[in-house]
């Protein structure tokens, strides 16, 4: 077969496959195989110098003209998959704007976030300082500076999480009153916030991590008649004008006298319940007068000054509110009770 009829069988062939081929990136291969700086037509004009010399001419002219008519035919044809893959692709992504719009979902706080921030909006309004207070508190604010006795069992190791002996995660937010009574003088009137840690069994009510609020004011004239004003005005607030608030005696180490400070039961409406433990009453707080000693050591004259302290914990609170009988939802992350309140 001669050089004429070895260029035709590949014109032939080149013309072939430019029309099979089915898509843009098909043509590219193709052109790069034909026409490509080591193509098989561009290789065959580096062989013009081994011909002899009377057929180089007509030769090199063929391979040019070969070479011209593929490169227009590959134009042609990629014009035409062009229009072809942007209609296609157009149709593909063709929008329906007579479709019904889709809405995304909001997120919002977290209910115990929300209520945190209930809280503290209310005593801001009852002219209380909001301050904070470390996690990781010291033996000596957490019990020794709020009188507590060193049989007390709330300081066996096996009810507080130490991290050395004199260092531990906080089991009450109350820790934070020495902190500010030692460096300020009266009148104080200031309240405290966030989680608290107690070697705990994990129940219905109770749980080894939660939330919790502290209250204190310092000042002349101070009396268990302004304790029981404040906390009704908070529940008030805080549940509504129907919250009926019941004060029983009880005892802290830190306060004299001391009370219990509970609430009518939402779930069972004061009927009595498993929650409530068939009283018809929620714990509140604890709460009382400020025990004299704990004003002595950081050098406030008791003779002169009184102040009253209350502390409770958060997450009951939407349990209250929202008749909530088990506080582990709060913390279980499930959607579709979050999304309930």
């Amino acid at each position: 077969m001669t050089q004429q009829e070895n260029l035709e069988c590949l014109r032939k062939q080149a013309l072939e496959d430019i029309g099979r081929a089915e898509s843009l990136a098909e043509l590219d291969v193709v052109e790069t195989r034909y026409l490509g700086r080591k193509g098989e037509v561009t290789q065959l004009l580096r062989t013009i110098g081994s011909l002899p010399p009377e057929e180089r001419r007509s030769f090199g002219q063929r391979v040019n003209q070969i070479k011209e008519e593929l490169a227009a035919v590959i134009q042609n044809r990629r014009n035409e998959l062009s229009v072809v893959e942007i209609s296609t692709k157009l149709q593909k992504e063709a929008l329906d704007v007579t479709l019904p719009g889709r809405f995304f979902q909001v997120g919002r706080p977290h209910v115990l976030v929300e209520t945190l921030k209930r809280i503290k909006d209310i005593f801001i309004g009852l002219g209380y300082e909001i301050v904070e207070s470390p996690e990781i508190e010291l033996y000596k604010y957490n019990f020794a500076a709020l009188n507590y006795p060193e049989e007390h069992p709330a300081l066996d190791e096996q009810m507080s999480f130490y991290i050395t002996d004199d260092c531990l995660l906080r089991t009450q937010t109350t820790a934070f009153q020495h902190r500010v009574m030692e460096k300020r003088k009266p009148p104080i009137r200031v309240c405290t916030m966030g989680k608290c840690y107690r070697v705990d069994a994990v129940d219905a009510t109770h749980s080894h991590t939660f939330h919790q609020v502290d209250c204190f004011t310092v000042d002349h004239g101070i009396t268990m008649a302004d304790l029981k004003g404040t906390l009704h005005q908070f529940a008030v607030e805080m549940f509504g004008r129907d919250v009926q608030v019941r004060f029983r005696p009880d005892f802290f180490p830190f306060v004299e006298p001391g009370a219990e400070v509970a609430v009518t039961c939402t779930i069972c409406d004061g009927k009595g319940c498993g929650v409530c433990k068939g009283t018809g009453w929620l714990e509140l707080a604890g709460a009382g007068m400020i025990h004299p000693r704990v004003l002595e050591t950081v050098g406030i004259d008791p003779e002169e000054y009184t102040g009253f302290a209350f502390g409770f914990g958060v997450d009951r609170i939407p349990m209250i509110k929202y008749s909530i009988d088990d506080l582990r939802l709060f913390l279980e992350n499930d959607l579709r009770f979050l999304r309930q309140l």
